[in-house]
């Protein structure tokens, strides 16, 4: 990255900018001094999430566009494009996709896999596809799994969701980049912040093959309960833990005889 100017430096700390020194340079990388990154620097001034102003975010070593409106992927999210990849998968679907960043990081992981997105958000869908075109991937707009191809019934080797989780009581605690600028349907889960889960899991079983996958983000507090929630809709739980990224995740595998019990990860 280039070495930013001392004095953007010092307006993007007064603004209140954690990282201003690594923000001003991407600003500085981003455009040309003059109108065009003073206009991008007042937006990030004005309090946008950097990554809308930048129209990109680095994810799992990779970059994903995004624009204003739209859900920034979280880095901690990182953990279940690592189990998906490990499970080696041929069909994977990413449902509540927003910019599509989690079907296209296990794309990158999965050469050849095959990968159908979907969002209710047409917008999000917009860059879902351009980031999923370039890797063969397809984004589809409609409510969970409504507009994914009949034809991917019980062929799913892996389902990512990464479905809103923030139960609807907390949501006026988040930061205000979240609060202010994301979609609040990609946010709030409901009363206990699992309301879309069960949703997802209910449906889960129509789409993945035997031994399928699905994966999803889920808080401290909320692991009992998935799990709790994933052996009620018939697949195996299991829970996933990346503490030096503070990421937490339970899966559901479906398999031919019931639930095989707890396995902790």
């Amino acid at each position: 990255m280039t070495t930013p100017p001392a004095d953007l430096v010092t307006v993007l700390r007064s603004a209140g900018c954690v990282f201003a020194e690594d923000e001003a340079a991407l600003l500085t990388d981003a455009a040309p001094p003059g109108p065009e990154r003073d206009a991008l620097v007042a937006r990030r001034v004005a309090g946008e999430p950097l990554e809308h102003v930048l129209g990109r975010v680095e994810f799992d070593g990779g970059t994903v566009l995004l624009g204003p409106g739209v859900f920034v992927p979280r880095q901690r999210s990182v953990l279940l494009v690592e189990v998906a990849a490990a499970l080696d998968p041929d069909v994977v679907v990413d449902l509540c996709c927003g910019s599509g960043a989690l079907g296209l990081a296990i794309a990158r992981r999965c050469p050849g896999a095959a990968v159908h997105a979907a969002d209710v958000d047409d917008e999000a869908v917009r860059w879902a596809r351009l980031n999923l075109t370039p890797v063969g991937g397809h984004a589809h707009v409609g409510d969970l799994d409504a507009p994914l191809p009949a034809t991917l019934r019980g062929r799913v080797d892996v389902l990512v969701a990464n479905v809103p989780y923030v139960p609807s009581a907390a949501v006026a605690d988040l930061p205000p980049e979240a609060r202010e600028h994301e979609p609040l349907r990609a946010l709030d889960g409901g009363g206990d912040g699992l309301d879309v889960l069960r949703l997802v899991a209910a449906r889960a079983p129509r789409w993945l093959r035997p031994g399928g996958t699905l994966l999803s983000e889920v808080g401290d507090d909320q692991v009992e309960p998935a799990l709790a929630l994933l052996d009620d809709a018939g697949l195996a739980p299991a829970v996933h833990r990346d503490d030096e990224r503070g990421a937490l995740a339970v899966s559901g595998t479906s398999t031919a005889g019931g639930t095989a019990g707890v396995r902790r990860t």
